[in-house]
């Protein structure tokens, strides 16, 4: 069992039955997946970037990318349908657990004047987006390595119903937010 797991069963499940008063345990918000994804317009002209996108996201998350294409034709971009446009992957279960570990305790607090992540960026149903500039914060990527920084979305679904639940199990969960 993961390290956030057992944080989740021994102090998180608990202090949010107690705050919340939730009738049953089955109303405690869980993390459902984590959706990490690499938008790379800039790839349409350079397969080889593709390439290593995919790779740097591979090593990051330990898991396969999946390639997004377009699903229009828009001219003003020079984007035709069927494009390679991005990469995302979505993880579920152990792996989901140990990345948001390693991205709360070792990635987060490598970003340069880092001082907490906005409170803000739920949807109006208990999910959270977060943006990162580059993915050289985790410890995985070799900086000599790469040959482009690239950004990222981190989208973290929950089973919470409001955004202030949601909010509150991002917090005990480690979730380092902005004061």
């Amino acid at each position: 069992m993961t390290r956030l797991k057992e944080k989740y069963q021994n102090e998180v499940a608990p202090a949010m039955m107690q705050k919340f008063q939730y009738k049953s345990v089955m109303q405690i918000p869980k993390l459902e997946k984590v959706v990490i994804n690499m938008g790379l317009g800039d790839t349409k002209d350079n397969a080889k970037g593709l390439d290593s996108a995919v790779s740097e996201l591979g090593t990051i998350t330990g898991q396969k990318p999946v390639i997004t294409k377009a699903r229009k034709s828009v001219a003003a971009f020079k984007v035709r349908q069927g494009m390679n446009v991005g990469a995302k992957v979505t993880l579920r279960g152990d792996q989901m657990y140990e990345f948001v570990d390693k991205l709360f305790n070792i990635a987060l607090p490598r970003v340069r004047d880092f001082r907490g992540v906005s409170a803000k960026s739920f949807d109006g149903r208990g999910n959270y987006s977060l943006g990162i500039k580059e993915q050289l914060i985790f410890p995985e990527i070799e900086y000599d390595k790469v040959d482009k920084i690239r950004g990222m979305d981190i989208i973290f679904v929950t089973t919470a119903e409001t955004d202030e639940e949601a909010r509150e199990f991002l917090r005990l969960l480690g979730m380092p937010y902005a004061s």
